[in-house]
């Protein structure tokens, strides 16, 4: 038993997948956050272009 305890100690196959899933999750909130400022904006520009569209008259 304490042989497989010293085995498991030493075994580092699981950290590469530590790091890449730390790694995702950063990536993954950074797009969530970009999302959300390109949204915003964009919702801001798409209403001003409609005020702008509706106040003019065709001709």
């Amino acid at each position: 038993m304490m042989n497989f305890i010293k085995n498991f100690k030493k075994n580092e196959s699981g950290a590469v997948t530590v790091d890449w899933v730390v790694l995702t999750a950063a990536v993954v909130g950074l797009a969530v956050a970009a999302y959300t400022s390109i949204e915003s904006g964009a919702s801001t520009l798409t209403s001003n272009t409609k005020t702008y569209l509706t106040a003019v008259e065709p001709g």
